[in-house]
Formats: C-alpha cells, sequence, structure tokens
C-alpha cells in the first residue's frame, strides 16, 4: 500500500482524467464507471495533483471541467452516442501537450486517438469488455497504454497489466446497521448476466421477500422474466433508487443477492451493502470471491442449490465485519492509493513492456473463447480477419 508521504513526488502532476459521458460525473443514481470517475478526480485533488475532467457538462466536480456536450447522453435522446463519444474521446488527445498523464476511464475509444501520440503516458482502466471484437483496440494499443484491471479475475490473457485497482467507495456515504432485516434484495440493471431471475428463485425458495431495484436494460427479459414474479408482496419492484433510497435499501435487508450467470467485473453494489453492514449472497465466479470473504461477509456459492441452503444462516454473520472489510479495502482512499501507485509505476516505466511469446498466442487466438464476462456476445464470424 502507498503511503500518502510516498505520493509528495506526485503533488502537482497534471493528470486528465477521460470519464464516460453516458451519465453525469458523479451520477444522481445509476453509472458506475461515472462514480469511480468522480472518486478519482476528488481524490487526487485531495492528494495535490492538479486534475481535468473530460465529462459531460452538467458533471460536478472541483477538477477542471471539460465537455464536447451540454449533458449527459442519457438525459437528451437527440445527441448521437457515436459522434459524441469520438468527439469526447479527441478532446482530450487534443489538448494532450497540457498533460503529465491521462487517465483512461472510457474504455476503448481513446484508445485509438492515443496511438497517434507518443505522449504522455496514458493508463487505461479496464472496466469490461463488452464485446469480444473491441479486445482488438486493447491489443494495438498495448505498447502505448498502460493497462489495470478492476479485479485479477476480470484479466485478458492477452495483456500486460500494470495493477489490479479495485474500484472505492466512501464508507461515510453508507449507514451502518447492525441489525440483520428480513427480506433479500437485488440491486442492479436487469439483464440476464446480472441474474435478477435466480434472485427470485433463491429467495422463493429460500421463503424469504424479495425487493427488486435498478434499471430495466433488456427491456424483453424484464417482461418476461421478472415482472410476472412481481406481486407487490413477496417480490416487490421498486424501481431505480438513489443515494438515500438506495443507502436504505441495503441497509434494511438480510442480504444483497448478487447470483451473476457470467463472471462478476467487480461489482461496486456488493461493496455497497457491505459497507451499510450487509452480507452478500453471490455467485462463486468472477470478482465475487475477491471482494466476499466466504462465511465472513456472505457466502458465495456454487448453484442455486448452495444459495438456497445457505440463505439461513445469513442472519448469523457479523454485520461488523462486513463493514471493516470495506473500510480495509474497498474504500475511496484505498482505491486513491493503488492508482497513485499505478501512476509512479507508469511514470517511470515510459511505456508498456514488449508483448511476450505467451501473449502474442493469446492475442492470435480465438475471441470468443476468452474467460470474461463479456456484455454482448455477437454471433462468432466463420471467418476471423487476419492482422498484420
Amino acid at each position: 500500500m502507498i503511503e500518502r508521504d510516498e505520493a509528495r513526488d506526485l503533488r502537482g502532476l497534471r493528470l486528465a482524467v477521460v470519464g464516460s459521458i453516458a451519465y453525469p460525473t458523479p451520477p444522481h443514481g445509476y453509472g458506475p464507471w461515472e462514480q469511480i470517475a468522480a472518486s478519482l478526480c476528488e481524490g487526487m485533488r485531495a492528494r495535490g495533483l492538479d486534475v481535468t475532467l473530460f465529462a459531460s457538462g452538467n458533471s460536478t466536480t472541483s477538477a477542471r471541467l471539460r465537455s464536447v456536450i451540454p449533458v449527459a447522453l442519457s438525459e437528451d435522446r437527440g445527441l448521437d452516442d457515436e459522434v459524441f463519444s469520438a468527439l469526447h474521446a479527441a478532446r482530450c488527445f487534443e489538448h494532450a501537450a497540457d498533460f503529465d498523464l491521462i487517465h483512461n476511464n472510457f474504455d476503448w475509444k481513446p484508445l485509438t486517438y492515443a496511438l497517434a501520440t507518443a505522449a504522455p503516458p496514458l493508463v487505461t482502466t479496464i472496466h469490461g469488455f463488452s464485446r469480444p471484437p473491441i479486445l482488438a483496440a486493447y491489443y494495438a494499443a498495448a505498447g502505448r497504454s498502460f493497462y489495470c484491471s478492476i479485479s485479477d479475475a476480470d484479466r485478458d490473457p492477452g495483456l500486460d497489466y500494470l495493477a489490479t485497482t479495485y474500484n472505492g467507495i466512501d464508507p461515510q456515504e453508507f449507514t451502518f446497521v447492525d441489525r440483520p432485516g428480513s427480506y433479500l434484495v437485488f440491486l442492479g440493471r436487469f439483464h440476464p448476466e446480472k441474474g435478477a431471475h435466480l434472485a427470485i428463485e433463491i429467495a422463493r425458495r429460500a421463503n424469504l421477500p424479495l425487493v427488486l431495484a435498478g434499471i430495466p436494460q433488456d427491456e424483453a427479459y424484464f417482461r418476461d422474466h421478472i415482472l410476472p414474479h412481481v406481486d407487490g408482496e413477496r417480490v416487490r419492484f421498486i424501481g431505480p433508487v438513489e443515494r438515500a433510497a438506495r443507502n436504505e435499501l441495503l441497509g434494511d435487508a438480510l442480504a444483497l443477492v448478487h447470483f451473476t450467470t457470467r463472471p462478476e467485473r467487480f461489482g461496486l453494489t456488493l461493496v455497497e451493502a457491505m459497507a451499510c453492514g450487509t452480507p452478500v449472497l453471490g455467485a462463486r465466479m468472477g470478482s465475487i470471491p475477491e471482494i466476499v470473504v466466504d462465511g465472513e461477509t456472505g457466502f458465495c456459492c456454487s448453484d442455486v442449490d448452495a444459495a438456497v441452503s445457505r440463505a439461513r444462516d445469513l442472519a448469523s454473520l457479523d454485520r461488523r465485519a462486513c463493514r471493516a472489510r470495506v473500510e480495509r479495502e474497498f474504500s475511496s482512499e484505498r482505491m486513491i492509493d493503488r492508482y497513485l501507485g499505478a501512476y509512479r509505476d507508469a511514470l517511470r516505466l515510459g511505456e508498456p513492456p514488449l508483448a511476450s511469446d505467451d501473449k502474442k498466442r493469446w492475442r492470435a487466438h480465438d475471441w470468443w473463447d476468452r474467460p470474461m464476462a463479456f456484455t454482448e456476445l455477437p454471433p462468432k464470424p466463420q471467418t476471423q480477419p487476419t492482422t498484420e
């Protein structure tokens, strides 16, 4: 862990943080990438760095704000995602000479602009791979950008990584509740990979009420597989929840059910629940075993049967242990510590290492075989494109 005294050589560093423009930074409700970008800016400013945030024009930050759109894409459907995403990435690299380091939190598109300039050093946090073909951009820029993963589980074998930098929250924004509640809660996007349908099955078989909260990202899935089970009593749907309501919902729950069907990349809601003292009943895949200490801050289960059998033990867990784990490992201060270490390494190295033969073999391999949590899996083409 980097101590604050060790960060003195970075005070005054001119840092650009490229955030998402899907939602304002910080978001009013849903928007995990935007929340992390906001925490990064405030945390780095507190440590003495000179920070510029590239985000939507209606973002709120103590850093210098630069934007190509007045509001976030989600707030004005007349704004074209492809056009303004490209302009957003271009705006940062138009001013690349103004910075000592650029921290990209906006997926692959900024990498294509970075290839046109050798400076300054670039650190990219990979918040997840949406679909296999975008790996081509990450591979192409592997000699230009350092990469950080948000969990050890969410790493592509064809890439080198500078660090694992777990996402962090401010525990003081969440109220600790020392007594277990009476209901299970699902909080997240309604998409098959987030497993709301499995949360419903677990709650039904464990004879526990369930509260569903979040945005119906996949409307067909929500209509066909979730709504038929909502009866207003045993299964309630309350829609998206924002700060105070989110805090109360999590704190008063017996447990958060996070039974994903694909490996979780990180899972910010797990940390938010534990900050309230609420344990997690999660799938044993992806990052969940890195975040949840099995038998201490929740249970990591290999299948629904195991989750149902563990549900009866949730009330016996020490909720103080959940809070303590967040304060120790997943606070925003701890996240800033990790990123400062990554920045120092990137500045010292100057550029990423050359790819090993093993990395090159993976890059020539079938993208569809990756052990990753792809959000979208397009049909596999009959022939893979050749690359030089």
